[in-house]
């Protein structure tokens, strides 16, 4: 028996154990490389016009016996000699794939995706041994290549009639291991991994009337084909089958990158949300292949955390089969691709919000959260890239309309007006959006927790600050108007000051922004009652208050009342204080402190 030629037994045991836990990929590892012999014939058959070879025979062949706990992987391509036995296979990590593919690195059309390497080693994680029984092309002998594991190999004479090569896997005893020895989970690891070699992979299957060869892959992967030659339902269909949606998706974006580059790449944006989308669960990526060899079922570096909802494939030639999760995180070819696929994304978005309203709205419904949390999230960083994917019901419009298009129907305005609180219809009726719309100023109606938050992230739009009207900083009157409530404000400094004591807001102010209401709430800095709601709302949180302003309309009778009250009666003022208070808050959907005291007060202003 003759030992491994690597630097130590230690590093298959590694390998197999550390490098490579999932077990079922061993199947993907060693198709590849009956792949690459195939290629390597091929080729050869191409330059030497004296080898008279049927491409249309290329194929790789499975077979299971039950009997003999045996899994056989066969391929009719180069095969391999007795020397190429020892060098490929006796030293851990040689490959033969690889030097090939660099001594013909000038040569065009060579498409070599796996190595006899560290990839064939992963057959020992569910086999107790694994024999390689090889003849190369136009040779007359064969050779048997076996080994236990760690402890070494040998290599011996063989009878193998045809050129090619047969991987035979006695698989391990333990019951985990017998489903790799069941044809249903066979085609299901091809189909899962091996879908998309480009030669046939066969197994006999057995029905009730005969036994025959069954080819278990698609062969040609939908990515790489021709736009021009694929239609609308072929697009759907799979991607139902691939991603397992009995939706069609809103649109995909079918790439094929060539030059220094080249990649594949097919992306959906589906109609709707999955069960988990918006839970811990979600896990986000795209499948990575190389040359149509899954590596990676949910690639998560390829695509950013606001574009996570997309599902789809990328293929490349340019990354290695056998590349690990860390290297793929500082692979430079994958922080290029995951780029220009990003790109084509928003591309693909503003295309359908500019000629698809319809469908956007669709989007937008199941995923504007996500694109607010990309800005939120990255404090602002990426907000460049996805404002002009968002959307606001305005109070004009009656609809949901961008921020360019805000900015487009409001010329004259120099701020961005918005409203939130817990549904469209509510905003509507606070007295501080019921005045501005009086006024006919255009309110983006804002009923999800994360909007203001994101308007203070992204702090302008086009030059255009964002400005809650329901913040104390609006400033919509004339100079006269403003010097008339200054002087107000500043006679009626004592009664407004009792007031303040009394409730114990940041001020209380006669306002002139209000039309039928006799108050509201206003706040000062840069905590909104929305953004007080929303984050007491949240776990483990120390209590936020707002700096609350209780204002009141100077228009409305209640202001000659309370100017009455203080003159005769300050004990009555303060009843009415709290009731105002109590009446703004509940406007703003706060809760009160202490409702039996309110409504006591009320029935006793009530009966006089």
């Amino acid at each position: 028996m003759k030992e491994f030629k690597a630097e130590s037994k230690r590093l298959m045991e590694l390998m197999i154990n550390s490098i490579y836990t999932n077990k079922e990929i061993f199947l993907r590892e060693i198709i590849s490389n009956a792949s690459d012999a195939i290629d390597k014939l091929h080729y050869q058959s191409l330059t030497d016009k004296k080898m008279k070879i049927k491409n249309s025979d290329f194929a790789i062949f499975i077979k299971t016996d039950k009997n003999k706990r045996t899994l056989t992987i066969s391929d009719n391509g180069i095969g391999m000699t007795k020397e190429e036995l020892e060098t490929n296979l006796g030293t851990i990590a040689k490959s033969g794939s690889f030097d090939f593919k660099e001594n013909n690195k000038k040569k065009e059309n060579i498409d070599i995706i796996g190595q006899f390497g560290v990839g064939f080693y992963s057959a020992f994680m569910v086999a107790s041994k694994v024999e390689v029984i090889s003849k190369a092309y136009g040779s007359e002998e064969s050779y048997s290549w076996s080994s236990t594991g760690i402890e070494g190999y040998t290599i011996k004479k063989s009878n193998k009639e045809n050129y090619g090569t047969d991987v035979i896997l006695t698989i391990k005893e333990e019951e985990e291991y017998n489903r790799y020895l069941e044809d249903y989970e066979i085609k299901n690891l091809i189909k899962k991994y091996s879908d998309y070699i480009t030669y046939p992979i066969k197994m006999e299957v057995t029905t009730d009337k005969e036994t025959k060869l069954e080819t278990l892959n698609s062969l040609v992967p939908l990515w790489k084909r021709n736009k021009k030659d694929i239609n609308e339902e072929e697009y759907n269909t799979f991607y139902s089958d691939k991603f397992f949606d009995y939706e069609k998706p809103l649109s995909h974006i079918h790439i094929k990158a060539e030059g220094t580059l080249e990649y594949n790449s097919l992306i959906y944006i589906p109609s709707h949300a999955s069960y988990d989308y918006y839970t811990k669960e979600y896990e986000k990526g795209l499948q990575l292949y190389s040359n149509g060899v899954l590596i990676m079922e949910k690639c998560a570096d390829l695509i950013p955390d606001y574009f996570s909802f997309c599902k789809g494939v990328v293929d490349s030639s340019d990354l290695s089969l056998n590349i690990s999760r860390e290297m793929l995180q500082q692979n430079r070819v994958l922080k290029t691709i995951a780029s220009n696929i990003e790109k084509h994304i928003k591309n693909e978005l503003i295309n359908m919000r500019d000629e698809k309203r319809e469908e956007y709205l669709k989007f937008w419904e199941a995923f504007g959260l996500q694109i607010k949390a990309g800005i939120y999230n990255s404090y602002g960083m990426d907000k460049d890239k996805l404002q002009d994917l968002l959307m606001f019901y305005s109070s004009k419009e009656n609809k949901l309309i961008t921020l360019k298009e805000y900015v487009a129907n409001n010329k004259e305005e120099k701020d961005i007006y918005y409203a939130c609180g817990s549904s469209i219809d509510q905003i509507k009726t606070l007295p501080q959006v019921e005045a501005m719309i009086s006024k006919e100023k255009d309110i983006l109606l804002c009923p999800n927790y994360l909007d203001e938050f994101v308007f203070k992230t992204m702090v302008k739009y086009e030059d255009k600050e964002f400005k809650n009207v329901c913040s104390e900083n609006i400033d919509i009157d004339t100079e006269e108007e403003k010097e008339k409530l200054k002087a107000l404000n500043e006679n009626s400094k004592d009664l407004l000051d009792l007031m303040k004591n009394e409730i114990n807001v940041e001020s209380v102010r006669f306002t002139s922004k209000l039309k039928n209401h006799p108050v509201c709430l206003s706040t000062a800095g840069e905590i909104s009652v929305e953004m007080e709601k929303v984050m007491n709302a949240m776990p483990n949180n120390e209590s936020i208050n707002a700096k609350k302003i209780l204002e009141i309309n100077n228009q409305h009778p209640i202001t000659k009342k309370l100017q009455e009250l203080y003159k005769k009666d300050k004990e009555e003022l303060k009843k009415y204080s709290k009731v105002l208070y109590a009446q703004a808050r509940l406007i703003e959907g706060l809760p009160i402190d202490n409702p039996t005291e309110i409504t006591n007060l009320i029935c006793d202003l009530l009966v006089k």
